[in-house]
C-alpha cells in the first residue's frame, strides 16, 4: 500500500508556472505507474498527465501538451508536475495517483489504485 501527499498548489496569474508535488510513502515507488488528474467544480475528473515506473515514458492530455511536464524521481519517492504558461481553464484540484498494475501508465482513473488528497491550483485572469 502507498499513502500520496500532493502540495505545490496554489493561486497564479494567467501565464506563470507552479510545481506541484506528490511524495508517496512505502519503499516500492518504482513499481508504480503515476498519474496526475484534476477536477474542476461541475466537472468530472480529467487526466492531465501520466509517467511509468521506470519515469522514462510520459503521456499528457491534449490541453497540457507543450505546457505541463510530468516527472518522476524514485530515490525520492516524488513526481512532480511542473505546469506553465497557465490558463484560467486550468483552475481545479489536481490529484496524483498511483498505478500498480499498468507499467506505462493509463489515463483512465479507474486504472488507479492509490490517489492523494488534491491540492487546489487557481489560475486568475
Amino acid at each position: 500500500q502507498v499513502q500520496l501527499v500532493e502540495s505545490g498548489g496554489g493561486l497564479v496569474q494567467a501565464g506563470g508556472s507552479l510545481r506541484l508535488s506528490c511524495s508517496a510513502s512505502g519503499r516500492t515507488f518504482s513499481s508504480y505507474a503515476m498519474g496526475w488528474f484534476r477536477q474542476a467544480p461541475g466537472k468530472e475528473r480529467e487526466f492531465v498527465a501520466s509517467i511509468s515506473r521506470s519515469g522514462v515514458a510520459t503521456g499528457y492530455a491534449n490541453s497540457v501538451t507543450g505546457r505541463f511536464t510530468i516527472s518522476k524521481d524514485n530515490a525520492k519517492n516524488t513526481v512532480y508536475l511542473q505546469m506553465n504558461s497557465l490558463k484560467p481553464e486550468d483552475t481545479a484540484v489536481y490529484y496524483c495517483a498511483a498505478d500498480a498494475d499498468t507499467r506505462y501508465g493509463s489515463a483512465r482513473p479507474n486504472d488507479y489504485d492509490y490517489w492523494g488528497q488534491g491540492t487546489q491550483v487557481t489560475v486568475s485572469s
